[in-house]
């Protein structure tokens, strides 16, 4: 049998200490043993006290990525069985599971994994090299137990196609796992129909992280004109129309986004109500302003302006641009729904740059609430980047 272990440096693997999942390439002294990468092996400090167990991958800067901090666990099937159960375990404790996000990578001790459930669906995201080998495995594991639940699963889609999979070495993968199906699975959320496209949507198809701020926004929309900017499916803009809103309109710069999103409208019988039109939200926020609109809730619900530490300055000028034009938009004493999904935008730099803007327009903000990703997506303490959703409702006043 195989033995390897990776030696930290002295003084380094203060991530893994304070209770992180990964070890960084610069904190490695040296490895010993026969291994591969994408193999599990032992973890220890530079003075030889052990850490636990990871799979290796030197392409990569995270070159470790835990698996268990119990040196002498097994990385078997059994564990891996375990994992998964506990991961299921803890959604119906927390959120509704006709859809959710059932493996959540590092969150649920599955680095480098995410699985959602739609309806009766699972798409599977692996990033890691080490967890694309118990990949199907862990998908089996996960229809046994939801089988136990009185759940079938009627087919599983890999959308393991994103572009971090290229610093791993591995190549970017999409398609069926098993038998083909259609590939157009109809969800229910919030008491809201959706049709999610899980081989062209984005990412795994739908944004379910955002499934209780999307609720939390109906109590605000009754009898209001909404404009809901980066509308992607027309999630937010829905949530508002079936919350009884007098008018919604929904801007996005893809066609196939507002095409997706009328579909949805119809769905719904909301198509008199809630409808869409594809357009740059920088460039139609100032025509709108121009043209004297006023709305009584503008709801900002962007892609990430940053994925890096290093273009986060560019980020917060586009978080303070669309913040300020939406203020400028809203009625005196209106509301405003906005939010990051970027973990490099911290609750407290997005938090300075809404202050920033609302400062700049002479706009007082009086906070309404503020979230963060449902529960399904859990914020494991120490592992910073599972902390990535930020969303505020605020009302928006005049300065008196």
């Amino acid at each position: 049998m195989k033995y390897a272990k990776a030696i930290l440096k002295k003084g380094e693997g203060r991530t893994i200490k304070s209770g992180g999942p990964w070890v960084y390439d610069n904190e490695i002294d040296y490895t010993e043993g026969d291994f591969e990468d994408g193999d599990i092996i032992d973890i220890v400090d530079f003075d030889g006290y052990p850490m636990g167990k990871g799979f290796i991958n030197r392409n990569s800067k995270i070159t470790i990525r835990m698996m268990t901090r119990n040196p002498n666990q097994e990385i078997d099937d059994a564990f891996l069985k375990q994992r998964v159960k506990n991961a299921w375990e803890y959604r119906k404790n927390v959120t509704d599971t006709s859809s959710c996000r059932v493996i959540f990578g590092e969150a649920d001790f599955l680095p480098g994994i995410v699985i959602d459930k739609y309806s009766d669906v699972l798409v599977v995201e692996s990033l890691a090299l080490g967890i694309d080998r118990f990949k199907i495995k862990i998908i089996d594991f996960l229809k046994e137990s939801l089988f136990e639940d009185g759940i079938k699963i009627r087919g599983v889609y890999e959308r393991s196609d994103a572009k971090v999979r290229l610093h791993e070495g591995m190549e970017r993968v999409k398609g069926f796992i098993g038998e083909p199906f259609d590939t157009k699975v109809k969800i229910v959320e919030n008491g809201v129909k959706y049709i999610v496209d899980v081989e062209d949507g984005q990412k795994t198809g739908f944004f379910l992280d955002q499934k209780y701020n999307r609720l939390a926004i109906q109590k605000i929309c009754k009898g209001k004109d909404v404009l809901d900017c980066f509308t992607h499916t027309g999630s937010f803009a829905l949530n508002a129309g079936i919350a009884g809103a007098k008018n919604v309109i929904g801007i996005d710069a893809s066609q196939l986004a507002v095409d997706q999103a009328t579909e949805n409208a119809d769905l719904n019988g909301l198509t008199e109500i809630v409808k869409f039109e594809c357009e740059d939200v920088f460039e139609l926020l100032p025509k709108l302003e121009k043209e004297g609109k006023k709305f009584d809730v503008v709801i900002l619900d962007p892609p990430a302006f940053t994925k890096s530490r290093n273009s986060v300055k560019n980020a917060v000028k586009g978080y303070r641009e669309i913040n300020l034009r939406a203020m400028k938009l809203i009625k005196d004493g209106g509301f405003l729904a906005t939010c990051s999904c970027s973990h490099f935008m911290s609750y407290e730099l997005f938090s300075r740059t809404i202050g920033q803007a609302a400062k700049d327009v002479h706009r007082r903000l009086r906070q309404v609430e503020y979230r963060t990703q449902a529960p399904d997506h859990p914020i494991l303490w120490a592992a910073d980047e599972s902390y990535y959703l930020k969303f505020y409702i605020f009302q928006v006043c005049k300065d008196m």
